[in-house]
C-alpha cells in the first residue's frame, strides 16, 4: 500500500528555508539592537555581543537538541510540557507571548525611524514615530484578521537579500573606517561604560538574538525533522555571530565615543534623535558616516529602506507569532477558548490578534525604545531559561529517548549525560534575568504584572474547565474522512475548492479504467499564515469532503480521497509529492476557471516543472462537455 502522510502539518521545508526564515527574525533585531545595546556598553558594545552571542550558542544549542527530540510547534513551551507539566508549558508560553507582543510593538516603533532619517524629520521623534508605528500595527493586524497569505519567497528573498547587505557593509566599512585604535581609545575601564551599565547592557544585547523560537514552531512543517533543524539552527548560530561581532566594531570605528564637557561620554549610536543622535536608526547612521563617494545618496536610500521593509515584516511576523501561539495555547486548554476561535469567514484567530495587538500599541505608546528593548529582553531571559531546565531534566528524566541532536559539552556522571551547554546556558539567561529586572524597576513592574495577569488567568480558567493546573489536556481536532488507502501506480486528481470538475474526474475514470488502476482525489485547503496549519476551517473542510464525496459517487469503488490544509505557495510542492507517494502514473488538474493569481495558477506551474509522471490539464467550461471524448483522445497518456 501507498505511504500516507499524517494529517495535519506538512513536512516541507528545508534548511534553506528554515534559516533564511529565522534570520529573516533574527536580522532584523540588529536595526534597532545596536542603538540601544551602544546607548549603555559604549566602547565594549562589541565584547558585549560577543558574550551574548555565546548565551545565544548555548541556548540554540537546548533548541536544537529539544526540538529534534520532540519535533513539535510551541518551543520553550513543548519542551516544558514534556520535561516539567502544563503549568510550567503555560509559564513559557506567557512568557513567549510577551516577546511575541514586544517585538510587534518595538519593529514597528523603528519603521517610522528609517523613513523619517531619508525623507521627513518628524517622523524620527515623538509623536511622529508612535503614531507611526501604531498605525503600523493596526494595518498589518488588520491583514491578518482578513486572512492574507504571507509570501515565503519574498520572504526568503528579503533575509537573503538583508544578510549580503550587511556582510557588504562590514567589508566596506572595514575597508573605510575601520581603527583599532579608535576602538581602543573608545574605552575607559569602569567609567566608560560604568560596570552597571556594561551588565545591563549583556541582557538588552540579547534582543538581538531573536528568532530561535522560529525554527522551533516551524519544527513540524520542517521534513527530515531530525537532520534539518539542529543544521538551520546551526547555521543562523553562524550567520548571526559573524555579524553581530563585526558590524558593532565598524559602527564604532564610524561613530566613536567621545567625552561631553560634563565629564560624561557617548556614541551618537546611542543618542537619540532629538540630540542628534542615530539610536533610532543606528545602521542608517552607519552608513552616513561611510565616505561612498558617487555612491552614498544610493547607499542611504537602500539601507534606510531596506530597514523599514525588515521592521516591517518583522512585526507582521510577530503578529503571526501571536496568532499561532494564542490558538495553541487554546488547544491546550491554556487560554479561554474564545481568544482561539477563527473568524467565520476568514478562518483567522481573530480575537487573539487583536487583543494582543492592542497590548502592543499601547506599548508602543510609551516612547521608549530603552524599556521596549528591556522588556523583551525580561520575557525572552525567562522563556530561554526555561527551556535550558526543560533539557536539563529531560535528560534525567528520559536518558534513553532518541535524541538525533545532542548539544555541545557532555559530561557522563552516575550513568546520565549531563549536558553541561544547558547548565551554563541556563546560569547566562538566568543571571541576565535578575539583572534586567532588578535594576529596571519599570521593567520589574511591567513583567511582573504581565506573569501575575497570567497566573491569575490561567488557574480561574483551568478550574471553570474542572482540570487542574499540571495535567495536560488537548482539544480534539477532528481528522478527515476517507476510505482505504488509495493503491500504489494511481492517478491522482487534483480539485480546487469550491469547484467540482466532473470532467477532470471523468478523464482519471477513462485512465484509470485501462488498467485497473485506483483514482485518488487531493483537495488542497489554503489556510491563513496568520492561522496555524492545523486550524479548525469547518466550512472548507466540509466543502472539500463533499467534492471528495461527489467523485466517489461519480468513480465508484475505485475512488479515494483526502483534504489537506497548505500555505500559500505549498499546494504544487505538496501535489508532486503525493503523486511520489502514490506511485501515481498521471496527474489530473482542473484548470482553474478563474485566472491570474489564485492558488491553482501557481501550482499547475510547479507541477508542470516538477512533474514526476505525466501531466494533463483537464478544461472544464460547460459548453465543452460534448467534446470530452475529443479531448481525451488528443490527451492520451500511455500508463
Amino acid at each position: 500500500m501507498a505511504r500516507r502522510r499524517l494529517h495535519g502539518l506538512q513536512r516541507v521545508l528545508g534548511v534553506n528555508a528554515l534559516f533564511s526564515t529565522a534570520y529573516g527574525n533574527v536580522g532584523s533585531s540588529i536595526y534597532y539592537a545596536l542603538g540601544l545595546v551602544a546607548s549603555f556598553a559604549l566602547g565594549l558594545t562589541p565584547i558585549v555581543f560577543v558574550i551574548a552571542g555565546f548565551i545565544f550558542f548555548l541556548t540554540a544549542s537546548s533548541y536544537a537538541e529539544a526540538t529534534s527530540m520532540y519535533p513539535e510547534a510551541g518551543g520553550s513551551s513543548s519542551f516544558a510540557r514534556r520535561a516539567f507539566n502544563e503549568f510550567w508549558s503555560f509559564f513559557a508560553a506567557w512568557g513567549q507571548m510577551l516577546n511575541y507582543t514586544i517585538t510587534i510593538a518595538i519593529s514597528a516603533f523603528f519603521v517610522p525611524h528609517y523613513i523619517g532619517g531619508l525623507f521627513w524629520e518628524p517622523l524620527r521623534t515623538a509623536p511622529g514615530d508612535i503614531i507611526f508605528g501604531i498605525g503600523v500595527v493596526i494595518v498589518l493586524a488588520a491583514i491578518n484578521v482578513f486572512g492574507a497569505k504571507e509570501s515565503t519567497g519574498v520572504n526568503v528573498t528579503l533575509a537573503l537579500v538583508d544578510f549580503a547587505t550587511q556582510l557588504l557593509l562590514v567589508l566596506v566599512g572595514g575597508i573605510l573606517v575601520f581603527s583599532p585604535d579608535v576602538l581602543i581609545n573608545n574605552i575607559e575601564w569602569g567609567v566608560a561604560p560604568t560596570w552597571k551599565d556594561f551588565l545591563i547592557a549583556i541582557p538588552v544585547a540579547m534582543i538581538a538574538y531573536t528568532g530561535i523560537e522560529t525554527i522551533s514552531n516551524m519544527a513540524e512543517e520542517a521534513k527530515d525533522e531530525a537532520v534539518t533543524i539542529p543544521k538551520a539552527i546551526n547555521r543562523v548560530v553562524i550567520a548571526v555571530f559573524a555579524i553581530y561581532a563585526a558590524l558593532p566594531v565598524v559602527a564604532l570605528s564610524a561613530l566613536p565615543v567621545v567625552k561631553q564637557p560634563d565629564g560624561s561620554y557617548q556614541t551618537l549610536l546611542g543618542v537619540s534623535s532629538e540630540e542628534g543622535g542615530y539610536a533610532g536608526d543606528p545602521v542608517l547612521g552607519v552608513v552616513k558616516q561611510i565616505d561612498l563617494g558617487i555612491f552614498q545618496g544610493a547607499a542611504e536610500i537602500y539601507v534606510g529602506l531596506l530597514a523599514a521593509t525588515i521592521l516591517f515584516i518583522a512585526t507582521n511576523a510577530g503578529i503571526i507569532g501571536v496568532s499561532r501561539l494564542v490558538y495553541s495555547m487554546g488547544i491546550h486548554r491554556q487560554l479561554p477558548n474564545k481568544l482561539r476561535e477563527l473568524h467565520p469567514r476568514f478562518g483567522t484567530p481573530w480575537i487573539g490578534i487583536i487583543i494582543f495587538s492592542g497590548v502592543a500599541c499601547l506599548a508602543i505608546t510609551t516612547g521608549q525604545a530603552e524599556f521596549l528593548g528591556n522588556l523583551y529582553a525580561f520575557g525572552a531571559m525567562l522563556s530561554f531559561t526555561i527551556a535550558h531546565l526543560a533539557v536539563i531534566k529531560l535528560r534525567f528524566r528520559f536518558p534513553d529517548f532518541p535524541r538525533p541532536y545532542l548539544g555541545p559539552m557532555n559530561v557522563m556522571i552516575g550513568g546520565v549525560n549531563i549536558p553541561v551547554f544547558a547548565f551554563l546556558g541556563a546560569i547566562g539567561t538566568g543571571l541576565a534575568f535578575i539583572v534586567v529586572t532588578t535594576l529596571h524597576l519599570d521593567v520589574a513592574i511591567a513583567g511582573l504584572s504581565w506573569l501575575a495577569i497570567g497566573c491569575v488567568i490561567y488557574p480561574l480558567y483551568r478550574r471553570s474547565q474542572g482540570l487542574s493546573l499540571t495535567e495536560t489536556v488537548s482539544v480534539e481536532i477532528k481528522a478527515p474522512v476517507t476510505v482505504g488507502e488509495a493503491a500504489y501506480e494511481s492517478v491522482l486528481v487534483a480539485l480546487e475548492p469550491p469547484s467540482y470538475s466532473p470532467a477532470a474526474v471523468a478523464t482519471a475514470i477513462r485512465l484509470a479504467a485501462r488498467r485497473r488502476r485506483g483514482i485518488h482525489i487531493l483537495v488542497p485547503i489554503p489556510v491563513p499564515s496568520s492561522a496555524p496549519i492545523n486550524a479548525e476551517m469547518p466550512e472548507q473542510e466540509e466543502r472539500a469532503q463533499a467534492m471528495i464525496e461527489q467523485a466517489r459517487l461519480q468513480g465508484g469503488r475505485l475512488v479515494t480521497g483526502r483534504w489537506i490544509k497548505v500555505r500559500a505557495g505549498q499546494a504544487g510542492g505538496i501535489i508532486v509529492q503525493e503523486a511520489k507517494d502514490l506511485r501515481a502514473k498521471a496527474i489530473v488538474l482542473a484548470l482553474p476557471r478563474r485566472q491570474g493569481g489564485n492558488t491553482f495558477d501557481k501550482a499547475i506551474e510547479t507541477v508542470l516543472r516538477e512533474r514526476p509522471c505525466r501531466v494533463i490539464i483537464q478544461s472544464d467550461p460547460a459548453s465543452h462537455q460534448a467534446s470530452l471524448r475529443e479531448e481525451l483522445d488528443a490527451a492520451e497518456v500511455p500508463l
